[in-house]
């Protein structure tokens, strides 16, 4: 759902997604930005209509206390892309991959009983 949203809205607002990996707990994205549109500008449109998608569909969300009906945190991170525009790209999509890796990885020294 977010996946898709993400992508009408990339495109209502005339930018292109190179890769897109969207996770329980947080996004990324490797996307093409025209000049007349800022970062923020676009960052501010997708998790402002995302958010009140989200508190329209799931009207539970907004009972969470320690959420203060933000379903976003505040900020976010860009980096432009230049020569290693590749690199980002790959990153962006099998980051997936390599967490679970990671994840299995860590659950596969977890000794029952041992609290680690």
């Amino acid at each position: 759902m977010v996946n898709e949203d993400i992508r009408k809205l990339s495109e209502w607002v005339g930018c292109e997604i190179i890769e897109l990996n969207v996770r329980i707990d947080h996004i990324r994205v490797a996307i093409s930005i025209p000049p007349k549109i800022s970062v923020s500008t676009y960052i501010g449109t997708i998790k402002g209509k995302i958010a009140i998608k989200m508190f329209k569909s799931y009207p539970m969300l907004k009972k969470k206390p320690y959420w203060g009906n933000h379903f976003w945190a505040r900020g976010y991170f860009v980096n432009t892309v230049g020569i290693n525009e590749e690199m980002i790209k790959r990153y962006v999509k099998y980051q997936e991959d390599e967490e679970r890796k990671e994840e299995k990885d860590q659950n596969d020294f977890k000794q029952p009983g041992l609290g680690f």
